[in-house]
């Protein structure tokens, strides 16, 4: 019986010639991250169970972001906890203020060419599932299972099922990753993908660039994936060479194809010209509709996250607001991914675009995406966001709303002063 792309390296990490769905396997790990929000816990545990050192002071990451920069004494003492377990275990990818640079770590650790195809990798947060846009296995786990593997270097897993997801032809103009992925939550449900991985392919794939392939695995665990994956393809090695050339230089990767005879519990295709910009309603990401079909007063605007924080995203906001202004009494943030991100668009004069249209610049930080800080909505409130989720309370008050969307949806609903899309610009 064939194996999926997640199931081989599933498989080549456990030193197994093959698995099936089910399966209970321990599998070695190439890197394990925590946040924040976490790692402390982990932490905790990780003393607790009589650890002595973590199991690769290169392949443990640690990255605070979630309520950074310090929003108040308890975040302080989270990121201080974090600080003093990566200096006293000299933990090589730690990423704050300074030398290594701050930033989303959903960001920063694809930027940094810190995973590879082939790569196995799990972290203390839902959003992991992002690096499979590398063709790597990658998916969250709990702060027991964080504390665990930073000191074993493995973890178990059930083997999970997998559906195709067959992409074919060309994405409109301005329609992007994000309405991909939250058309593809609209046809299955949140729970359409419940433990199951997502595996991308077709002739579509080569029309998405890295940062959208990022921004599409990064959403998988919106309706229910283990994980999202991508194979590996031009795109692919043209940001490994970019990101991390030695490594790729030194063909320090493995490309994992699936069998032709591989199972999957369902087959979906999405044509990509027939994709509208789409938006996600309150209260969950599958609560979706065509943002044209939407009339829709706002409040804020959010431009940002592990979602949509990326270079690319930053730039096309840029391109969208240049010689144009935020509509009267409407909010608007733009949060740069990273301090690299917030560099580029500092050298080309992105920013100098969002300050005068009116927008807010912030500093790398999740802040508002988790109602932590920097955009905190009020009772009554309604916000246009790039980020993922959309719960209830998500961004603050429970009687406030969160709509999620794209970049160019974004800017041409803080530009209207309502739920817009850019042809409308």
């Amino acid at each position: 019986m064939g194996m999926t792309m997640t199931q081989k390296i599933l498989a080549a990490h456990s030193n197994l010639p093959q698995v099936e769905a089910g399966d209970l396997i321990e599998a070695k790990l190439d890197k394990v991250l925590g946040n924040d929000v976490t790692t402390p816990p982990a932490i905790g545990v990780f003393e607790k169970m009589g650890a002595k050192d973590v199991y690769d002071k290169d392949k443990v990451i640690m990255v605070p972001d979630h309520f950074t920069p310090n929003k108040d004494i308890k975040s302080a003492e989270l990121s201080k906890c974090m600080r003093c377990f990566a200096r006293s275990h000299e933990i090589t990818n730690y990423f704050e203020l300074g030398e290594k640079g701050m930033g989303i770590e959903h960001v920063i650790i694809p930027d940094n060419g810190l995973i590879f195809p082939g790569d196995t990798i799990i972290g203390a947060d839902s959003h992991t599932c992002t690096y499979g846009a590398l063709g790597a296995f990658a998916t969250g786990v709990g702060s027991t299972d964080l504390a665990c593997a930073m000191a074993a270097g493995s973890t178990w897993f059930r083997v999970p099922e997998a559906i195709k997801v067959v992409l074919k032809g060309k994405p409109s103009k301005y329609v992007t990753g994000k309405d991909v992925i939250l058309h593809l939550i609209g046809m299955i449900g949140v729970d359409g993908a419940l433990y199951k991985s997502l595996e991308f392919c077709g002739e579509g794939v080569k029309e998405l660039s890295m940062d959208q392939r990022l921004t599409i695995c990064n959403m998988a665990i919106e309706c229910g994936g283990k994980n999202g994956i991508f194979p590996v393809d031009e795109i692919t090695l043209a940001y490994m060479a970019k990101t991390n050339p030695t490594r790729f230089e030194n063909k320090e990767y493995a490309v994992f194809e699936p069998d032709e005879d591989a199972v999957y519990s369902e087959v979906i295709e999405i044509d990509l010209s027939k994709v509208p910009f789409t938006v996600a309603l309150p209260h969950l990401p599958s609560n979706t509709k065509p943002a044209t079909e939407v009339d829709k007063v706002i409040d804020q605007v959010v431009i940002g996250s592990c979602t949509n924080g990326r270079e690319e995203d930053i730039k096309l906001a840029a391109e969208l607001f240049e010689g144009k202004h935020v509509a009267k009494g409407i909010r608007c943030i733009v949060i740069p991914g990273s301090q690299r991100v917030y560099r580029k668009a500092l050298d080309e004069g992105w920013l100098k675009i969002f300050d005068d249209a009116g927008c807010v610049i912030s500093t790398p930080t999740c802040g508002p995406c988790l109602g932590g800080h920097m955009g905190i909505l009020a009772e009554g409130e309604v916000c246009v966001s790039t980020t993922n989720r959309n719960f209830v309370g998500r961004m603050g008050h429970v009687k406030s709303e969160v709509i999620l969307a794209g970049v160019p949806v974004a800017v041409a609903s803080a530009i209207k002063g309502r739920v817009a899309v850019p042809t409308e610009l």
